[in-house]
This record gives C-alpha cells, structure tokens and sequence, in this order.
C-alpha cells in the first residue's frame, strides 16, 4: 500500500501480468473464465461512515465471497496497525482470518478494495494456482482480481495529487488499467463508469492503449503499416526475428516456414504456417484471430 509515498508507474509487470492471464485460462477454462462476465457491483461493496465499521466489512466480504464462487467460504474480518494494507491467513478453511489496516477504520470506501484482493488470494488457493515467488505470487492475485471482475475496485482505490497518494495493490495503475482493458475487449463492458478517482479514469485509458496494441501486432490482420513492413522483413529472413517483437519464425523438417506470436486475448502462443492469409484459433481461450502471415 503506498500510503503518501511515491508510486510507481508504467507497465513494469507486463510479462508477469501476461503469464497470469495465461495460467488464469489454463487453470480454469474459457468457459468458466466468462461466467465471471458481470464485475462486482459499486451498491454491492458500498461502504459510507455510518455503517458500522465491522458489520459492514463482513458484508462487503461476503459479497466477494459470492462474487468469486466460494459459497462455503467465511472470511472473519479484523483490523490492526500493518505496513501492508490487508492480510489473510490461507488455512484448510472453511473460515479465513483477514486483517485489515487501521487506516481503513477512517478510509472505509477502500475496504472493498482491500478485500476483494485477500478473497482472491482464497480463490486461488482453493485452486492450487500460484507462481514460484512471492512478489510474482502478488502480481499474479491483483491479475486475477481485476481479470475476473473485483479489480476495478483497486484501481479507483489510487488517488494522488501534488499533496498526497494512495495506491493499493502490486500492478501499478496502468497495469491495473490494461488487465481491466483485456477484460473490457473481452466481455465489452467499459468499467470506467464506475471509477470515483479521476487518477484511475487517465490510467485505465493508458492501460487501454497498451492492451489494444496487443491486437495489431504482426502477423494480425489490424497490424499497422510499420509492424507489417518489419514483418516482412523479419520473413525474408527466415530467422529469429528481433528483440521487442512479439513473433518468431522457424521451420519443421522439411523445410517448411511457421510463425509463432502471443494470442492477443490469453499470450498462449500460437503456431501457424507462413502461407498468407490464415485464420487460426487458439487452443487455449478459443479466439479465432485473422493473420496474414
């Protein structure tokens, strides 16, 4: 939680995020990734300041609860003095202990966003999902969060000015941005219209920028001019393209050329043969993507 200090800025996760988005669809499925096409409702994680404070972090809790698919799961919510912004205990289950920074006793429009990141480190601890570290561990829970419907919470949670800052979560507010982005391409909601923080609209909108890039790389048919005249390039060459472009070349053993590059909607990769016009359809999330290789 940057709590008045500086926060960091641009997309210095972006393959972390990528591989999270990857394993999120390997894990689950594309099915069972667009049952979460509805993101958790601003009435249903409200919180004002005549709520009273622990009743009302239960609710907001078991909204997220629901939110995520974990019916039996009951989050027991207390607040104490930490540096981080929330904690859960990650037991058997069915109940979790999460604690709650004091300083959501007197911010308590954050606690949804401080909850719906501790119910998805229970999320996927019910499904065995994790990365080997614990700082790619973080990056991989704020991903999934927001790709999965609670993560606009977090990013309308970052607000900063000349005098102070807050940001909760890893990603930084352009990457919280382009995960919500990916989703928004995905489902075709614009969760801008719920941001309260001015801050958040300007980042989803540079998150949205990068996540479109995605989409108009080579060999994509809404390649750009420039991509495909270096793409040509690239296959004349019949080598390993390039550092900082998303495709690769090679061939079987007859000499045949393929091109391989990140399926826009889940960075699978992708094979397909060097022959012009394709259609190809990831194996993974099911997008069937327009190439001219």
């Amino acid at each position: 939680m940057a709590n008045g200090g500086p926060v960091e800025h641009g997309f210095p996760h972006l393959e972390t995020v990528r591989a999270a988005i990857t394993a999120l669809y390997r894990r689950l499925s594309p099915t069972t990734v667009r049952t979460f096409s509805a993101s958790v409702a601003p009435a249903d994680v409200a919180f004002c300041d005549t709520d009273d404070l622990h009743l009302g972090a239960q609710r907001v809790a078991r909204e997220l609860v629901r939110h995520f698919r974990l019916p039996d799961a009951r989050l027991i919510v207390g607040f104490r003095e930490m540096t981080h912004a929330a904690n859960v205990e990650l037991a058997a289950g069915p109940e979790y202990f999460v604690e709650l920074n004091d300083r959501f006793r007197t911010h308590r429009r954050d606690i949804g966003a401080a909850l719906a990141h501790e119910v998805a480190h229970v999320y996927l601890h019910r499904l065995d999902l994790a990365f080997p570290t614990t700082a790619a561990n973080e990056i991989l829970t704020d991903t999934v969060t927001t790709y999965l419907g609670a993560g606009w919470l977090l990013l309308d949670a970052y607000r900063e000015d000349a005098l102070s800052s807050q940001k909760l979560g890893y990603l930084t507010p352009e990457e919280f941005g382009y995960v919500l982005a990916k989703r928004s391409l995905l489902f075709g909601e614009d969760p801008s219209v719920r941001f309260t923080s001015p801050q958040a609209y300007t980042a989803y909108t540079k998150g949205l920028a990068r996540a479109r890039q995605d989409t108009r790389q080579p060999p994509l048919t809404g390649a750009g001019w420039a991509g495909r005249h270096r793409y040509a390039h690239d296959r004349r060459q019949a080598a390993p393209a390039p550092a900082g472009v998303p495709y690769s070349f090679g061939s079987d053993p007859a000499g045949r050329l393929h091109v391989t590059f990140p399926c826009p909607t889940c960075h699978q990769r992708i094979r397909v043969p060097v022959r012009g016009r394709v259609r190809a359809r990831c194996g993974l999330c099911g997008a069937v993507l327009e190439c001219d290789t």
